[in-house]
């Protein structure tokens, strides 16, 4: 194996597939990144057996070949050499890879190809096709509401709906819950529903930051694993095995009280509760006032802190239906605000023990749900 390639693109690569990398295992050359020529190109791969990353970057090759080497060491030097050339050989028989840029040589001791897994291609069975862009958003605003305990893994992941020509993304963790649709632009022929590790998806992410065509979906026959194809990168991801809870029956169907207030607004007014809330269970109250012959809606977000103080901050809304005040964690506020993406937010209650559901003004295609948390006297 002999090729060349710019630093810049092979720490890029490396980069892209590090995550990747299994921190602990009992197989030594899953803590190594597959490195080989292909069409003339260079692959890079990296995988923990639950997660697998793939790339390719241009490169000049000479002579093809594969091999595996360490991710911390490779990774660690490529980073460390200037912005040229790095040329690449390797010694088959002692699996030593000798690495040159500019002044500075390394020999970097590599496992055989051979033992490295091998990673699931897309065939030729369904693909979904889904703009870049939407994906991301997608996977925004629903992977920050999944579980990281992994008491319950089906709530660590994302289920996604894939019917007709829509797709749904939900995750839950007990507290919350966020649902996301979007247009699929072909519909699917028969209904599909998995359930993806959120990591895996905030991988992909990640990886398709500078994607522009559409990201393709594969999920194989038997349903374990999930693939994502990419320009120049593809990640497979096994499937969380279970029944995900039925979402739908969360969401209230009715409420007493919509209250509509500036995003930003909010946003600053739990940041700024949130400083006395940490003391007191990261608990936030809103006291929500429709106008009266005093003036208009406003919503009165405070905190208390039996050690610190307290906090009081009023801003205006328009709220139609009855006063009510609702306790909410501030994190799990300050999360959805964040993924919101419009500068309205709609909050619809009924009681001060009712799930509160928020909204993004003008769009109808995202529902988060938060439980409320109790309010002692």
């Amino acid at each position: 194996m002999k090729v060349s390639c710019l630093q810049e693109n092979l720490a890029k690569g490396l980069a892209t597939v590090s995550r990747a990398v299994a921190s602990r295992s009992t197989l030594p050359v899953l803590g190594n990144i597959l490195i080989a020529t292909d069409q003339g190109r260079l692959k890079l791969a990296a995988t923990n057996l639950e997660l697998a990353v793939t790339c390719w970057i241009g490169a000049k090759v000479d002579e093809d070949g594969a091999t595996t080497l360490p991710a911390r060491i490779l990774g660690d030097f490529v980073n460390s050499m200037p912005p040229d050339r790095i040329e690449m050989d390797l010694n088959v028989k002692t699996q030593t890879m000798h690495l040159k840029c500019a002044r500075n040589d390394a020999n970097i001791k590599g496992i055989d190809a051979q033992e490295f897994p091998i990673i699931p291609t897309i065939g030729d069975g369904k693909k979904i096709s889904l703009e870049p862009d939407t994906l991301r958003e997608m996977i925004e605003q629903t992977t920050f509401a999944a579980a990281t305990d992994e008491s319950r893994p089906v709530l660590t992941g994302v289920v996604a709906k894939f019917e007709k020509d829509k797709v749904t993304f939900a995750a839950a963790d007990g507290f919350r819950l966020s649902v996301r649709h979007a247009p699929l632009s072909a519909p699917v022929e028969q209904p599909i529903s998995v359930i993806i590790p959120a990591k895996a998806l905030q991988e992909v992410a990640r990886v398709s930051g500078d994607q522009e065509d559409p990201i393709v979906i594969a999920v194989t026959e038997n349903k374990s694993q999930v693939l994502f194809k990419l320009t120049n990168a593809e990640i497979v991801s096994q499937l969380i095995d279970g029944q995900f809870p039925d979402f739908t029956r969360i969401i209230p169907d009715s409420h007493s009280t919509r209250t509509t207030v500036t995003t930003s607004e909010l946003q600053n007014a739990v940041k700024a509760s949130s400083v006395f809330a940490r003391e007191a269970m990261n608990t936030v109250r809103l006291q929500i006032a429709p106008a009266n012959e005093m003036g208009g809606g406003k919503v009165t977000i405070t905190a208390t802190s039996a050690e610190s103080g307290d906090n009081v901050g009023d801003i205006d809304a328009t709220v139609d239906g009855d006063a009510v005040e609702i306790a909410f964690n501030a994190r799990y506020l300050t999360d959805v605000l964040s993924v919101l993406r419009s500068p309205q937010v709609a909050i619809e209650t009924s009681s001060s023990a009712s799930p509160g559901v928020f909204k993004a003004v003008g769009r109808d295609d995202f529902t988060h749900v938060i439980m409320p948390m109790h309010i002692g006297k």
